[in-house]
């Protein structure tokens, strides 16, 4: 259903529902607020509009119930002149727009567009949110593909298997993630979970970094200094862009694997260790095994069980949850109020192939919710998205309407607030049809 139309009086009502009709839209006529009300819930996918003056349940009592049904519904209210200032006021709490009598018929069509558009956009984001919310939070795996269940399950499977583990996918998909979600399944989860980069510690430290040292082994050696196997001790060990550890360490490693135990630097001492090790590789390691850069007893050790994670343009589909997720997520952390997704957001979505993978997503979702990519809303159409100068028109008639009501018809006001000339606030009113009166009124009458 596209629009709720109220109106007691039954030829205008008639009248506005046979031009709405005739324009393309579904329209739910009422005769009164009461009957409207009975049939508008939180899931209504379309747009009201009401008369003001009605008997019994007046259009503003009727906004008033609605907005604690849903505050994002949109509701355009029909004002006789008398009624503008109380249409204005409303207008501040939350309703979406008003129409003042006698009203052209194209008014009140792109009124509906737009408002029919913003809740389209609405309800699709909500229904992203709760898709991901209705992911289990012991698997923050989020998607609904195949390939995501299937990721879900073995994770579900392998996570108490206490078997070592190699997670393999490309850069920025999720492999850490993988191996939290392996620890945190598992019975070592009161036990800590030591991440280590085997790409970003340089050669002269990795191996004082894994397997410690004893003080003095070593010039700068000071102290004792506990590796990063040991101090996984109960827990997991996650080794990430393993195939950037050299071939010397690649033998301590092995050892570690088959032995569980350690001899850290300047002692002969062997440590016993109980652990498990989770290695991530970026690219392809029986590649590397085939071409002498990778050793082949530490792979087959390693490939016990792996897990590959999918990138994100094997799984399109999983892309607007995943991005609904971040940009909820996004706007919780800026503090910034919940942000629409638009048509040109929508099609670098869609068209996008992502090549950071989750991380990317991620990253742009964060933009979008400090509004550093620019997506005014369109006006609605059959489905294609509206020329650029249309947009562009549309978001301009938007923020002149926004700053008229705050100013409540202050020509001088609303140009500060626009930043623009006031000969050409005029033309902009004139333009697209703006009726600056109807503010004027609005603030001459109120209290």
């Amino acid at each position: 259903m596209d629009v709720a139309f109220i109106d007691d009086d039954d030829t205008l009502r008639a009248a506005n529902v046979q031009a709405l009709m005739l324009a393309g839209l579904s329209v739910a006529p009422f005769a009164s607020a009461t009957a409207a009300l009975d049939a508008i819930d939180q899931g209504f996918p379309g747009v009201v509009v009401s008369d003001v003056r009605m008997p019994g349940m007046d259009g503003l009592e009727l906004f008033r119930h609605l907005r604690r049904v849903d505050p994002d519904l949109p509701v355009i209210l029909i004002t006789g002149h008398g009624d503008i200032a109380m249409a204005v006021d409303a207008m501040r709490e939350g309703a979406y727009d008003f129409l003042a009598k006698p009203y052209p018929v194209d008014r009140l069509l792109g009124a509906v567009r737009h408002a029919r558009e913003k809740r389209r956009l609405v309800l699709e984001n909500r229904e992203l949110r709760r898709r991901a919310e209705a992911v289990s939070e012991d698997l923050p795996l989020l998607g609904e593909t195949p390939e995501m269940a299937r990721l879900r399950q073995m994770l579900r499977q392998l996570a108490d298997a206490d078997i070592d583990v190699l997670v393999e996918g490309e850069t920025g998909s999720g492999k850490e993630v993988v191996a939290n979600a392996l620890h945190r399944l598992s019975r070592r989860v009161s036990r800590p979970f030591v991440a280590v980069n085997c790409g970003a510690l340089p050669e002269s430290v990795i191996e004082s970094e894994l397997f410690g040292h004893e003080a003095g082994a070593f010039t700068g050696a000071l102290k004792k200094r506990v590796g990063r196997i040991e101090h996984a001790h109960g827990g997991t060990l996650f080794l990430d862009e393993i195939e950037a550890m050299s071939p010397a360490l690649q033998v301590k490693l092995l050892r570690v694997l088959e032995a569980r135990e350690i001899n850290p630097l300047g002692t002969n001492e062997v440590r016993r260790v109980d652990i498990r090790v989770i290695a991530a590789a970026k690219i392809n390691l029986q590649a590397l095994v085939r071409q002498g850069a990778f050793r082949e007893d530490l792979y087959y050790r390693l490939h016990v069980a792996t897990l590959r994670i999918p990138p994100l343009r094997e799984r399109r589909a999983d892309v607007p949850l995943l991005f609904g997720h971040f940009l909820a997520v996004a706007c919780a952390r800026f503090r910034r109020e919940p942000v629409l997704i638009g048509e040109s957001v929508r099609r670098h979505l869609d068209g996008h192939d992502w090549p950071g993978n989750v991380r990317e997503l991620m990253h742009y979702a964060e933009r979008v919710a400090l509004g550093l990519v620019s997506d005014p809303l369109p006006p609605a159409g059959s489905g294609d998205p509206a020329p650029l100068p249309e947009r562009v028109d549309a978001f301009e008639a938007q923020e002149i309407r926004a700053a008229l009501a705050e100013t409540g018809g202050d020509v001088q006001a609303a140009v500060k607030a626009l930043g623009i000339p006031r000969k050409t606030f005029y033309d902009k009113l004139r333009r697209h049809g703006i009726d600056q009166a109807g503010y004027r009124a609005a603030r001459a009458v109120a209290p």
